[in-house]
């Protein structure tokens, strides 16, 4: 095979200037001048050409020149860079001549000089233009409200036989190698955006006569969007019209249709978009998915009465229609899986970083013992807590609950994990440390608010001063088994409510054998089977039995608690920190 690169000589001192020009998309028409040896096209905002639109790579691909030869060089893109629409992707450098098409995922880029602004490539007129559905003008909307039922065909095929006129069509053989190659190209395409056009591209070999052909789809919101439009005529306007009727009809009934002449059926005089375009014979066939359930259509048509297209021209389209739906599901299905792994890796990026705003080790204090346990309801939880060392040696323990759970309640539990040492670091009274962290979440604005319990712990005097904002007070288990709950009685609003009151603190000894024991609502309103709630009394009667430890009294309580949801579904984050003097 011979390949050759477009090289052009001008006098010194007159070099062109050869450019990049968008072709559709949210950039159509704009263009953009290829200054230096290479032009990087990517989503990356330090790229040369910035494609926000579709799956592109950060650094997708590159044009770069080596002498007076320019070439397109694949950057190891996921959905990788076309030329001229071929359907094997651009491999080390591929040498580019004015005229030649760049697509990069949805969007498509012609290759040019202004040496060439006169004219049009001859490379162009053989290769039809491939426009990407979403950067065509709107979709006509046929004014269906004062259409009479025969409008809309209701058979599946119409004969053309009574139009006469000179048939032209590609031959048995040649319709026969562009369905087996439909067939095999599309079982090694796994892209929607390489699928759909690769399809197109085959229905142009069989159907020489056709000057157009759309594939339609149906978006999850009903609405009908054409994702792929082919045009074999440089003179076709870019903003196409499709008949949304014609569409909705092929799709509802499940039928394709076959019009020998559309600009005079009666059945399309109503239809607009079939009259301003002087449609001389048309075909539109229905996708259906695996349920026979109709998700889009494609249909090819063409200006020139002599060229109409058949009965049989309309069961070979319904032929590869049925390939293309597979091929579209098996894309679909593909892509969604890719989506389903990106999220499945955010996801654990997400545990990974909110394990990191976590304690990883319990304080290690002379006298003292400590026990947590934290597992969110989803992969990722709003609980919170933490072990926070002041400068003065003491040590705050914290509990927290935002409210909700999952990716909102684990980023606001993120913020949450910064301000509150802030806060610490910055006022010397627990009360006024949870003042000013209460002002600073209420800054926030973000409608949510947060219960906490928080225990400064003084090792040296063996006092924790206890500040509620909003949360279950603390479970204290004193030495002769009884439990008090200090801080219940100054209990002040959950943080992110007002910030026009401030929080106040009770002060209690912690003798030895005593402990206290920390919680979030999960655990003492975990739900079981028959709808039971675990409840804080059958938590206060485990926090009064002896325990050897505050280890042990943790444990024994989340096992407990696991007994009694049984087979029922965790339905809240749970957090429990028990720590004790010994």
């Amino acid at each position: 095979m011979m390949v050759w690169a477009f090289r052009l000589w001008v006098p010194p001192g007159q070099l062109p200037m050869f450019y990049l020009q968008a072709i559709n998309g949210r950039q159509a028409g704009k263009r953009y001048e290829i200054k230096g040896d290479k032009c990087i096209l990517g989503r990356h905002p330090d790229c040369d050409i910035v494609i926000e639109e579709g799956a592109v790579s950060r650094n997708h691909c590159q044009v770069v020149r080596d002498g007076h030869t320019y070439y397109i060089e694949d950057l190891k893109s996921r959905n990788k860079t076309y030329l001229n629409d071929e359907t094997t992707e651009v491999e080390g450098r591929r040498p580019l001549k004015p005229g030649d098409e760049i697509r990069v995922c949805e969007v498509s880029f012609r290759f040019g000089s202004d040496a060439h602004a006169g004219g049009t490539p001859a490379t162009t007129d053989s290769i039809p233009r491939i426009l990407d559905g979403a950067g065509l003008g709107a979709f006509l909307s046929d004014d269906e409200t004062n259409q009479p039922s025969s409008t809309i065909m209701s058979k599946l095929d119409v004969s053309s036989s009574s139009r006469g006129g000179v048939h032209i069509s590609a031959s048995a053989e040649v319709k026969l190698a562009a369905l087996v190659e439909i067939t095999q190209s599309l079982a090694r395409v796994l892209a929607l955006d390489e699928v759909l056009p690769q399809v197109l591209k085959s229905l142009f070999k069989i159907f020489v006569q056709a000057d157009r052909g759309f594939i339609v789809m149906e978006m999850p919101d009903k609405k009908l969007v054409p994702r792929w439009v082919r045009v074999r005529r440089e003179d076709v306007n870019d903003t196409l019209r499709i008949s949304r009727t014609i569409i909705r009809h092929v799709m509802d009934s499940k039928e394709a249709i076959l019009s020998a002449d559309a600009a005079s059926d009666e059945r399309f005089e109503m239809s607009q978009s079939i009259a301003d375009f002087r449609i001389r014979s048309m075909m539109c066939a229905p996708l259906l998915d695996n349920e026979g359930n109709a998700f889009g259509a494609l249909q090819i048509d063409t200006l020139d009465q002599r060229h109409r297209f058949t009965k049989e021209d309309l069961e070979l389209l319904v032929s590869t229609a049925s390939q293309a739906a597979i091929a579209i599901q098996s894309a679909q299905l593909h892509e969604a899986a890719l989506r389903q792994r990106e999220l499945q890796r955010d996801m654990q990026l997400a545990i990974e970083v909110q394990h990191g705003f976590l304690p990883d080790k319990r304080p290690d204090l002379a006298g003292y013992e400590f026990f947590d346990y934290y597992q969110p309801m989803d992969q990722i939880g709003g609980d919170y807590f933490d072990y926070i060392p002041l400068p003065d040696g003491r040590v705050a323990v914290l509990v927290a609950d935002v409210v909700g759970h999952g990716v909102a309640a684990a980023l606001l539990m993120a913020k949450l994990s910064a301000e509150v040492k802030f806060s610490l670091y910055s006022e010397g009274r627990p009360s006024a440390a949870m003042t000013r962290l209460n002002e600073r979440i209420c800054a926030l604005n973000i409608q949510r608010f947060v219960t906490m319990i928080m225990v400064v712990l003084d090792p040296r005097e063996h006092r924790a001063t206890i500040v509620n904002a909003g949360h279950m007070a603390p479970l204290h288990r004193l030495s002769g088994g009884a439990i008090d709950e200090p801080g219940e009685k100054v209990t002040g609003l959950p943080l992110g409510i007002t910030d026009a009151l401030g929080y106040e603190q009770t002060e209690i000894e912690i003798s030895k054998g005593e402990l206290l024991t920390l919680y979030t609502d999960g655990v003492n309103e975990s739900i079981n089977g028959d709808g039971e709630f675990y409840s804080i009394d059958r938590l206060r009667d485990h926090v009064r039995k002896p325990a050897s430890s505050p280890a042990k009294l943790g444990q024994t309580i989340i096992e407990d608690v696991r007994k009694f949801l049984g087979k029922a579904q965790q339905n809240d984050d749970m957090c429990l920190v028990c720590f004790g003097r010994h």
